[in-house]
């Protein structure tokens, strides 16, 4: 089944899905900061519009537009600025 998640008073939205690829979320952020723990490696990508990331161990924020993908380690938290709306895949990864 689907799982819809609400994060920040509903400036993210998320729907999580289970196939054989794996576990995802795919997701809407309004413009805004937000900070964000991982449990577990987490693989993003830019759907459409950008993110603003500062990550434990980055020298300084990086901006991810469409197309474009990071990663987060576990158990890290990371600052996400979302500069206009914006939509993302999240793939969760073991290890």
């Amino acid at each position: 089944p689907m799982q819809v998640n609400h994060y920040f008073d509903d400036n993210v939205l998320s729907i999580g899905l289970d196939n054989a690829a794996g576990h995802h979320t795919v997701g809407v952020m309004n413009p805004g900061r937000y900070e964000f723990s991982t449990s577990q490696h987490e693989h993003m990508v830019v759907i459409s519009g950008t993110l603003v990331i500062q990550r434990d161990g980055d020298d300084e924020p990086q901006l991810f537009s469409e197309g474009e993908s990071f990663d987060v380690p576990a158990h890290q938290r990371f600052q996400c600025e979302a500069t206009e709306m914006t939509a993302y895949l999240c793939t969760y990864l073991a290890g």
